[in-house]
């Protein structure tokens, strides 16, 4: 292999890889998913590493849908977990990771002015403190299977505050 094969190669696999990145935010491993054909929402889930100081994800937006918020699961005091709004966005710490995931924090399109499927992009814009705005082109992924612990930076994340009880199903699980 020469070195112009090797060089177009490498250039190839770096183009084709979903990473988006901003000062030092990087935002990896993003995709979406919608509940069916008739769904009125759906929800984002990626991988936010932060190579520097303290940030925080305060806003998300995106054409696809009337309104786009940060949302989480909570435990009401019938023990029925719940989507809530995030309205303060979520704290990254000085070089830590934090994985927008099923069952916990995610990105919550609703009102979808279309539906998208399977193979399609949708353009999301997150919005941090201090990094600014970042665009993530966000694959829709139904066959995705939730992911625990593969790399998703689950080591890194404080699960202390989680209860890991039943949970509803949406489009946010």
């Amino acid at each position: 292999m020469t070195y112009k094969t090797l060089f177009a190669a490498a250039a190839l696999a770096i183009a084709s890889t979903t990473m988006a990145f901003a000062a030092d935010i990087t935002v990896s491993d993003p995709y979406m998913r919608v509940s069916g054909a008739m769904a009125t929402s759906g929800a984002a889930f990626m991988v936010i590493d932060n190579h520097g100081d303290e940030d925080r994800l305060i806003g998300v937006r995106s054409d696809i849908a009337q309104k786009v918020e940060l949302h989480t699961h909570l435990q009401d005091a019938n023990g029925v977990m719940k989507m809530v709004h995030v309205a303060e966005g979520f704290p990254i710490a000085a070089g830590e990771t934090h994985a927008l995931q099923r069952g916990g924090d995610h990105v919550m399109f609703l009102g979808l002015n279309s539906v998208p499927v399977q193979g399609d992009v949708v353009e999301l814009t997150l919005t941090f403190e201090k990094a600014g705005d970042i665009v993530v082109e966000v694959p829709v992924d139904n066959d995705r299977a939730p992911q625990m612990g593969n790399g998703m930076g689950n080591g890194k994340m404080d699960h202390s505050k989680m209860n890991h009880g039943a949970m509803k199903a949406g489009a946010g699980n």
